[in-house]
């Protein structure tokens, strides 16, 4: 039987809307692996997680009703599908990527610089990361700002649980994939040479890739990188405007700043929690779990956890990089991590190159995002 009587906490409580991080902090500490309607078992302490992480035959990634390419698969059939899709990231396609993602960030830089002031999430954060997503895809401006209002929206609808609202979202994107794929037909998928060009090339088992399977990737590409980034460049951003000193630092000495962003968005996590879900009776964290139990990976609490991390809020430069959950591990450890890690180091090595200072505005406070998203919904900040 599963150790399940009545919820444990409540993920929509007041308490955890308002400060997730130090809520998930107490729960860690209080009720490290709990139950719940909204998201079933969490996980908060860094070694239950990566326990989840590296046993995929105990914990499944096939969580989802909908095709999912190849985030909701397991093996073997989730090892075809990365094969294919790791060549995407690869160094080489980074390099030549680079010009045109360091453009897109110099554009935004230029412009919040013009202002003084800029509010930086939505006039900075979502437009990076639509703009480099759209761009590393072969996928035109006009998709920007539908985007945009469609992650907004899907937010909103996931927030109030209107499964209604979520199922039109979900009609409406595939929509923007259909107009994505029928324009790569009409000029010539060959002659277009585009990343979602080339997917419609490819191959799995000497059978082409169905439409159904090259839009789910797509999907994955998007939705879940384009709000996740926002958050990441949100919480970067804030952090190096809070703490002047490591600001300054990383001004003089720029070599630190990938581990410098690694360490941040361990503190500040950009991702809340993925899904699992067990595919036998199996005990964790002291807890009893029946087969079909849906798991939620808390990234957030793993990642600060201090039997892991001596001084968890302290931003250390020595700590040891294999510990750090930012973007995963084992098997399904994100495959585009390369290219989010440029992204976030481009933006900040042209946001220092062309300011002198970034401070926070002193009477407009920023404004928390709650779950399911982390970062904030509203950064006013002073650029100049």
């Amino acid at each position: 039987m599963s150790d399940k009587k009545k919820p444990d906490w409540d993920p929509r409580s007041e308490e955890f809307l308002r400060d997730q991080r130090m809520a998930y902090d107490q729960m860690r500490e209080r009720c490290p692996v709990a139950h719940s309607e909204l998201m079933g078992w969490s996980l908060f302490r860094h070694e239950d997680v990566t326990r989840v992480l590296h046993d995929h035959e105990t914990f499944s990634n096939a969580v989802s009703e909908h095709l999912s390419v190849p985030n909701g698969m397991d093996p073997p059939e989730h090892t075809i599908y990365r094969r294919l899709i790791e060549p995407y990231f690869a160094p080489e396609r980074m390099d030549a990527f680079e010009p045109l993602c360091r453009e897109i960030a110099l554009t935004l830089v230029r412009s919040a610089l013009a202002g003084g002031e800029v509010e930086l999430i939505n006039d900075f954060a979502q437009p990076f990361a639509v703009g480099v997503q759209c761009a590393f895809l072969g996928w035109p401006a006009a998709l920007h700002e539908p985007l945009i209002r469609w992650i907004i929206n899907q937010h909103q609808a996931t927030i109030a649980q209107n499964r209604q609202a979520l199922a039109e979202l979900a009609r409406e994107f595939e929509d923007f994939i259909d107009a994505v794929l029928e324009s790569c037909l009409q000029t010539g998928a060959k002659s277009d040479v585009t990343v979602t060009s080339a997917l419609m090339q490819e191959t799995v088992g000497g059978q082409p890739l169905r439409r159904e399977e090259i839009a789910s990737i797509l999907r994955n590409w998007t939705v879940g990188e384009i709000g996740t980034m926002s958050a990441a460049v949100g919480i970067l951003v804030h952090y190096l405007a809070l703490h002047t000193e490591l600001q300054m630092q990383v001004r003089a000495e720029p070599g630190i700043l990938p581990a410098a962003i690694d360490e941040i968005l361990r503190i500040h996590a950009p991702l809340v929690a993925n899904r699992r879900i067990t595919t036998r009776p199996v005990k964790i964290g002291g807890r009893e779990l029946e087969a079909g139990e849906r798991i939620s990976l808390n990234w957030m609490a793993a990642n600060r956890d201090g039997r892991v991390f001596e001084e968890p809020e302290t931003f250390r430069l020595d700590r040891d990089p294999s510990k750090n959950l930012l973007y995963g591990a084992g098997i399904h450890v994100c495959p585009g991590a390369p290219l989010a890690r440029m992204e976030l180091r481009l933006l900040t090595e042209e946001l220092l190159k062309h300011t002198t200072s970034i401070e926070l505005v002193q009477d407009k406070s920023p404004t928390n995002s709650s779950y399911p998203a982390s970062g904030f919904s509203t950064l006013p900040l002073k650029i100049q």
